[in-house]
């Protein structure tokens, strides 16, 4: 397990900017941590890593957002995300090992996740400080 302490939004992404150097491309980033976390600025820094110069924004009503970089990118939120029923109507399934998969509020769908996937747990220590561990990764 990798641990990093970021003191800002910029911080948190650029460790996943790194983060986006080791993808091959059909990776699943498990994100856990609560609300205002950080949890989209690391994708923001991931999928800047990537080569997407797009604005992203968090998919909470969309349920996913698309975008295209080095890989496509397929950006989560599995906040409203309650039964496998819900979960399999986001088309969740369909998008695995076609691109990168970004998953907010993986605790949502902790039973569905494959072993092997990415997990990045972030934990707010104070309003600006952020204490992030990345499990299954290379070093970053």
């Amino acid at each position: 397990m990798q641990k990093f302490f970021t003191k800002s939004y910029e911080e948190t992404e650029e460790i996943a900017f790194r983060l986006a150097h080791t993808l091959k491309g059909t990776e699943i980033i498990a994100m856990f941590g609560g609300l205002g976390a950080g949890k989209t600025a690391f994708t923001r820094g991931l999928a800047r890593g990537l080569g997407v110069d797009d604005g992203v924004s968090s998919p909470t009503f969309a349920l996913v957002h698309e975008y295209e970089g080095k890989f496509p990118i397929y950006h989560f939120d599995m906040y409203r995300i309650n039964t496998f029923d819900d979960l399999y109507t986001t088309g969740f399934f369909d998008y695995m090992d076609n691109g990168v998969m970004v998953i907010e509020w993986s605790e949502n769908i902790e039973n569905a996740l494959p072993e092997g996937c990415i997990r990045v747990y972030i934990k707010v220590i104070s309003e600006n400080e952020r204490e992030i561990e990345i499990e299954g990764a290379e070093e970053i």
